[in-house]
């Protein structure tokens, strides 16, 4: 059970400012969340496979192939600036 002074603490942690009204309100909603999972505690899964997902899932995979290439001056065309053959950006630090 998740008592107010938890949720006092988690605000604190986090670095939250609450209202009195919120922490009763959360303390409330946490505290549903847990009765709700409690319930599923109970349901009989002896019978169930374990999966990772829902769903089967596969990697679609495509073919490599080589293609067309973009002549390098046509590429630096449209760049705001560059220096000879490369892209000019501004230094991020």
């Amino acid at each position: 059970m998740i008592t107010r002074e938890d949720v006092e603490h988690v605000a604190y942690l986090g670095r939250l400012e609450l209202t009195e009204e919120e922490k009763d309100v959360y303390t409330k909603q946490l505290n549903d969340i847990l009765g709700h999972l409690q319930a599923l505690e109970r349901l009989n899964t002896e019978n169930v496979q374990p999966t990772a997902h829902v769903l089967p899932l596969k990697n679609v995979y495509r073919e490599d192939w080589v293609g067309q290439h973009i002549a390098q001056e046509d590429v630096l065309a449209n760049s705001p600036d560059r220096d000879d053959n490369y892209f000019k950006v501004p230094k991020i630090v």
